[in-house]
């Protein structure tokens, strides 16, 4: 509904006053009709709605910041990734935010981040834009009408979009921010369309209230098979979480974000943010159709205007695309978002220098050791300003939306997979028969096979045989996988240019580690590759 001139959209507590119109928990199809009214997109074929985000096509980190405030001063760990705000200059840009907005209409959507009533977040997310309110509606878990008299939100997002902050007056980076106040329950963004920073920021703000309530939180994917076995899938954007947990033989759990507590895992959002690019019907039919379904959310997917043909395989604008859609969208999924403690942690890497194994068994130790370093290759679009993979080390396979010390997650994990009897496996969809440029990307259908192996316990009585460098325990065999593509070393030309390409991935590997070294276990260290 829509509430008239100078009402308040609730969120008095934050700091915020009355606007000129609020547009208070809109469905799917009025948020769609919204956003066409108002030209914000286009409808393509089969009525997904196609929006385009401007100059930002991905995250902006180097603009991500937190409030320095006493209440979460010492938790968080602050550095490169998480930098400090200063306290005033966040009340004067939230004043003048506030003022900014008073002659505007909002979009509010009341929902959870969360599906363990014992965890989930009530959230109050505030747009300037109808798409990106139709957007956390997919993303995040929407209240029902009964719930709402009596909602109170714990946390907030206001994303002032097209407010572009004065970097000498505001103290920002940029005309661009996502700021982050613990105290104040805020995330405030503005300077920026793409729609990823409301969904991360609520993710990273989860990151930092789970661990002090005991609580794991992960960035990682989740399904359960046949035989009610949780899986979890861990990794940066575009190492295979949406692909690989989207399968048509288990039920998915979630796609991105997830908690682990004494009762299991629990999915963090109400939808799927899945890449575009190049998505085809018979490689990925759970996500595919989503791109033909009313409603979901085309960011930067290239489309003929005239016909409404969209191109998927057109990266002209970004190799970035993405499409937000509800799981009631996916036809296999748990709708409770919920599962059992995993039988399995997969940890995804897409190696760029294409040394690492295709798939490998790790030993507790090892899967801590590859936790902690998060190695992989950023992939283009993901982050602005990537255009091709870039290799990095990213603790817990989220560093970019980590508040603790990475230590107190990895000490988290390990205790679970301890306690639960976890078997850990490091999946590379990286590279393969050489380096980024001259070998090729990992087939998809062989990286499927080899997860499902490990998942159904086909491999549980496999020959494997050690990784010289790595360590970690290559299987000899894996059905429907030719062998020679087990070994990588044995699908380089070169072999010795294999050696030295993986002595130079070890060796960044330990110098990555250093920042680790007081922290980690014997164990854990010596879980390191053989430089």
């Amino acid at each position: 509904m829509a509430l008239l001139a100078g009402e308040s959209f609730g969120l008095e507590s934050f700091g915020f006053g009355p606007v000129r119109r609020v547009w208070s928990n809109l469905n799917a199809a009025q948020l769609f009709e919204e956003a066409i009214r108002r030209r914000e997109g286009l409808a393509a074929i089969a009525g997904p709605l196609v929006v385009r985000t401007g100059k930002h096509t991905g995250r902006s980190p180097q603009d991500k910041f937190f409030v320095d405030e006493p209440g979460s001063r010492q938790q968080i760990d602050w550095g490169k990734t998480n930098k400090p705000f200063d306290a005033g200059r966040f009340s004067a840009l939230l004043t003048r935010v506030d003022e900014y907005l008073r002659d505007r209409e909002v979009f509010v959507l009341d929902a959870y981040a969360g599906a363990d009533p014992a965890f989930r977040l009530p959230i109050r997310v505030v747009t300037e834009r109808a798409w990106h309110n139709l957007f956390a509606h997919h993303l995040f878990i929407p209240t029902k009408a009964a719930e709402r008299e009596s909602f109170r939100p714990e946390f907030a997002v206001v994303d002032a979009c097209d407010f572009l902050a004065d970097p000498e007056r505001d103290g920002t980076r940029s005309e661009t921010f996502i700021i982050c106040d613990f105290s104040r329950k805020l995330v405030l963004i503005g300077g920026t369309t793409y729609g990823g920073e409301i969904k991360k920021s609520i993710f990273t703000v989860m990151n930092y209230l789970l661990p002090l309530r005991g609580a794991m939180p992960m960035h990682c994917s989740a399904n359960i098979g046949k035989a009610g076995d949780t899986a979890i899938f861990f990794g940066l954007s575009g190492t295979g979480k949406t692909t690989l947990s989207a399968d048509p033989e288990r039920a998915l759990i979630g796609d991105d974000e997830h908690g682990w507590t004494d009762q299991g895992v629990f999915n963090f959002e109400g939808g799927c943010y899945a890449k575009a690019i190049n998505l085809s019907a018979a490689l990925e039919p759970q996500i595919y159709p989503t791109t033909r379904t009313f409603a979901s959310v085309l960011e930067n997917v290239v489309m003929d205007e005239q016909t409404r043909e969209l191109d998927l395989d057109d990266a002209s604008l970004t190799e970035n695309t993405r499409v937000a859609y509800p799981l009631t969208s996916v036809s296999n999924t748990v709708p409770s978002g919920r599962g059992g403690h995993p039988h399995n942690v997969v940890m995804l890497t897409c190696d760029a220098f294409g040394v690492l194994p295709p798939i490998a068994r790790m030993t507790p130790a090892q899967a801590m050791y590859h936790f902690l370093s998060g190695y992989t290759a950023k992939v283009a679009g993901t982050e602005k300003g990537v255009t091709e993979p870039q290799i990095t080390f990213s603790h817990c396979f989220g560093a970019p939306f980590m508040v603790h010390h990475p230590v107190v997650y990895a000490k988290m994990l390990g205790e679970l997979i301890a306690k639960h009897h976890v078997r850990c496996w490091l999946v590379n969809t990286g590279w393969s028969g050489g380096a980024y440029g001259t070998g090729k990307r990992m087939k998809l259908p062989y990286t499927r096979a080899m997860v499902a192996a490990a998942l159904s316990g086909a491999l549980d009585q496999a020959k494997f045989v050690p990784d010289p460098i790595f360590k970690v325990e290559v299987p000899t065999a894996v059905p429907g996988v030719p062998s020679e593509v087990l070994n990588a070393r044995a699908t380089w030309p070169d072999a010795a240019a294999y050696d030295a390409k993986a002595r130079d991935l070890a060796a960044k590997f330990a110098e990555n580690f250093k920042r680790f070294a007081d922290a980690a276990t014997p164990e854990i260290i010596a879980a390191a590759p053989n430089v």
